[in-house]
């Protein structure tokens, strides 16, 4: 019996998938509200970005596009779940950094994330922000290498949780410069900042959404950000790149859907992503969460992904990070 699934993907696989059929299909899309599955809990930066745009997508497209929170198990329970989703461009995934560490991170997923979904469309690719408490007293990130140096064994360094971007923008950072710091791993950013603010932890690798406002009242210091440009949020930070070269250590976030979506479908959701991306109230939104709005084609979004994959990869192995 040919399921609907397979049909679908027999149609994005097959010359008929460039005829007027797919076309009509595509035409007609969606024709029923579209789930959106975010591999974290409501509140957060990755929540509110997919809540943003998922809005504007329902009043554009007419139909609603539902933001389903599948938190767990480092967000691999949301990928597995729209990989195995029908390809019908009804359930889609909000990419995250998680997406590209993981595959080498976890030892036993039951999927390749590169190889299972079909990039749709980038949004935009936020810092984090290399930051140390007041009793730091370097000013500069090469004052901060030198500091760690002269203090073998006593800097901690805290992080999100293992395996997240924080943590791994950090161990990139000990792996390009030397340095050798402790790890703190917290349960989530609110916990790591507050002992930064008390002077138990020295520096952190933060998401900017949750650091920035402790930077701006002057709580915590700003060495420099992990993205090769500078940010519009802190422009007089200087990039960890202007001295350690070729450091670069962003969160990169688009929506993916199941592999053999038609592409009809990728190529229209990539349209209207696009065309909401050049609004001057989403701009502002997305400066204001980070990061400058991106316009790319699926095909750029892919090997975007293929290349974080590759670049987390060589920091995990070098971390000897593993996870069961």
């Amino acid at each position: 019996m040919i399921t609907r699934r397979t049909a679908l993907g027999l149609l994005a696989a097959s010359p008929l998938a460039a005829t007027p059929l797919s076309k009509a299909f595509a035409a007609d899309y969606p024709a029923r509200p579209v789930k959106w599955v975010v591999g974290y809990p409501p509140g957060g930066a990755t929540d509110i970005l997919a809540r943003l745009i998922g809005q504007r997508l329902s009043e554009r497209l007419g139909q609603q596009f539902i933001i389903e929170n599948k938190p767990g198990a480092g967000n691999n329970i949301a990928t597995e779940s729209v990989i195995n989703a029908e390809p019908d461009g009804y359930t889609l995934q909000l990419v995250n950094p998680a997406n590209y560490i993981n595959a080498s991170l976890y030892t036993n997923l039951k999927f390749n994330f590169v190889r299972d979904i079909a990039p749709v469309a980038s949004f935009q690719r936020v810092p984090n922000v290399m930051t140390v408490n007041k009793d730091v007293p370097a000013k500069t990130v090469a004052e901060f290498i030198e500091y760690v140096k002269s203090n073998p064994g006593k800097v901690n360094m805290a992080s999100s949780g293992n395996g997240t971007s924080v943590h791994l923008s950090g161990e990139m950072f000990m792996a390009m410069t030397g340095c050798k710091m402790q790890h703190v791993p917290y349960r989530g950013a609110a916990p790591a900042i507050t002992d930064m603010l008390g002077g138990q932890v020295q520096v952190i690798f933060d998401n900017m959404p949750s650091i920035i406002q402790h930077i701006r009242s002057g709580s915590l210091r700003a060495l420099a950000v992990t993205t090769t440009q500078r940010s519009a949020q802190l422009p007089d930070v200087p990039t960890v790149d202007e001295t350690v070269k070729g450091y670069e250590a962003s969160a990169l976030f688009g929506m993916s859907a199941p592999k053999n979506t038609p592409k009809e479908i990728i190529a229209k959701l990539n349209n209207e992503i696009n065309t909401l991306m050049k609004e001057p109230d989403m701009t502002k939104r997305l400066v204001e969460l980070g990061g400058e709005p991106r316009v790319q084609t699926p095909e750029a979004f892919g090997e975007e992904i293929k290349a974080e994959t590759e670049k987390w990869k060589k920091v995990v192995d070098f971390a000897g990070l593993k996870v069961e």
